[in-house]
């Protein structure tokens, strides 16, 4: 590994690390395994770093590589035998501790929604309001039509509303 190549891959670290931590979060459900996954794309990508063509941006090919490999340890059975048990932390130390705990509540109220989704809903969730990415980015990005980019958003606000209609103990028809 030369200099430039460490600067590199520093500099996408740094850049993109904490955003695909969150990604791959969303999908495992668990902290130290997204880190390690986010590890092996970063690992991936210097080795593959020649084969990337430029079709799309580097944030674009590092979250396709995050998303496969996050699929991939879903599809394996040793996860199967896993249960959810942690939430990543969020935290503003500039307010009070009550506003901060009542944030705290609603921000892990909704994250429990939402990783409650089916993957196909929840991803799109993430990237569209967590990643600001348009509807062509996420077309692009999953490999979809930007219709069914449409239809699983639609599906998945939906599915929200239900759940937080629920949980607040009203009936939605």
């Amino acid at each position: 590994m030369n200099n430039d190549q460490i600067i590199k891959l520093e500099w996408a670290m740094n850049v993109h690390g904490e955003k695909l931590i969150r990604l791959a979060y969303t999908y495992v459900k668990d902290q130290h395994i997204a880190e390690d996954i986010i590890q092996d794309v970063f690992l991936k990508a210097y080795e593959k770093q020649h084969q990337f063509k430029g079709k799309s941006s580097y944030e674009t090919y590092l979250y396709r590589m995050t998303i496969n490999r996050c699929k991939d340890y879903l599809k394996r059975w040793s996860f199967k035998k896993l249960f959810y048990t942690e939430h990543m932390p969020e935290g503003n130390m500039s307010t009070s501790a009550e506003e901060m705990f009542i944030r705290f509540e609603e921000d892990f109220e909704l994250g429990e929604q939402i990783l409650s989704l089916p993957v196909k809903y929840r991803e799109v969730i993430i990237f569209y309001f967590y990643f600001d990415y348009s509807v062509s980015e996420m077309s692009s990005t999953l490999k979809l039509s930007e219709r069914t980019i449409y239809t699983r958003l639609r599906r998945a606000r939906k599915r929200l509303k239900k759940n937080s209609a629920e949980q607040a103990g009203d009936r939605i028809d």
